[in-house]
């Protein structure tokens, strides 16, 4: 299985990020958009691994949410990777209560790191990706002002209160995101 370890956005929050994206859509019309359904906020991306991880993988979560209550993040900034100007993904940055998204995070990969498990060694920077752009594209600085203006929008806090083990399934040319685990966060 492909597994990864998320934050789903609830779909009180997904009309937001879809006016998001029909902005952005109307700035970039190459970008390809995520599918709403598709939306989340990675803590730990797994890849392939073996079946019988499932169960190892429900208990990192448990340990890692371990007296974290219900939070909130709040779409705060447009950015990309591997940079805005020329960015492969665009995403939204998040504020709020995020102090609590690090420690999950860091919790999440000290315990991958002690099952020997490949962890991503770059800096943990919670996102929300809304686009991927193909062919080299460059934002320039009337673009980057004209996402400023979309990120500048007031919008609605998210509620966390669950973390979720997905598993990312081939389905067509695409993949399909099941839930395999939702662990509540109290």
């Amino acid at each position: 299985m492909r597994f990864f370890i998320a934050l789903e956005i609830p779909k009180e929050n997904l009309l937001q990020f879809q006016a998001i994206q029909a902005r952005l859509h109307t700035l970039i019309p190459q970008a390809r958009l995520t599918n709403l359904d598709k939306i989340h906020l990675t803590l730990a991306f797994l890849g392939e691994q073996p079946d019988e991880l499932k169960d190892k993988l429900i208990d990192i979560i448990k340990k890692a949410s371990f007296q974290i209550p219900p939070f909130e993040i709040t779409p705060g900034y447009i950015d990309g990777f591997p940079s805005l100007h020329k960015p492969f993904v665009l995403w939204i940055g998040v504020k709020g209560e995020i102090d609590k998204l690090f420690l999950i995070a860091e919790r999440i990969k000290d315990e991958l790191e002690y099952l020997h498990l490949s962890v991503n060694e770059r800096r943990f920077v919670p996102h929300i990706s809304i686009a991927k752009i193909k062919n080299n594209f460059h934002i320039d600085k009337n673009l980057e002002e004209n996402l400023e203006k979309i990120a500048a929008n007031s919008f609605n806090p998210i509620r966390i209160t669950s973390i979720k083990l997905f598993e990312s399934a081939p389905d067509g040319s695409l993949h399909k995101h099941n839930t395999l685990a939702e662990i509540k966060l109290v």
